[in-house]
């Protein structure tokens, strides 16, 4: 009677292995999952005010903000923590913010989603220019 040919010890072994790893994959992708965007705890200062022109935005990677600035000059930040699966949003073009690890995109003027697979808008943070400096965070 012909059959399928049994798998080989390697295979078997191989895939044993591997759905551990499968597993942690999938969960850390989970959209599901409990959202707590990371935002400063106390005020940040960012640098020169003028980096940010009117009409355009700044990305600050080193603390997980985007900042910009309409045409009235009105100042707006966001948290730059992906709420699809919180990575960091490394790349910034115009006023779109593109996440690097599911292609998200967000309006960096707005915090709204441009693109899924996110679904929630980005966190708005407290933000002022003071001295011609921009801080962000509690009490900003």
């Amino acid at each position: 009677m012909p059959g399928r040919p049994s798998a080989s010890r390697r295979t078997v072994l191989r895939g044993a292995a591997l759905t551990p790893v499968a597993a942690l994959g999938l969960t850390a992708c989970d959209p599901g999952g409990t959202y707590a965007p990371a935002t400063p705890t106390a005020p940040v200062d960012l640098g020169a005010e003028s980096e940010v022109p009117k009409g355009g935005a700044k990305l600050y990677r080193d603390h997980n903000v985007v900042v910009s600035r309409n045409d009235d000059g009105t100042l707006k930040a966001f948290s730059s923590l992906c709420t699809h699966a919180q990575c960091p949003i490394n790349k910034l073009e115009g006023t779109k913010l593109i996440c690097p690890c599911h292609g998200s995109e967000f309006d960096a003027t707005t915090g709204q989603v441009t693109r899924s697979p996110a679904s929630v808008p980005l966190p708005e943070l407290p933000v002022r220019a003071q001295g011609g400096k921009l801080v962000v965070g509690p009490d900003a």
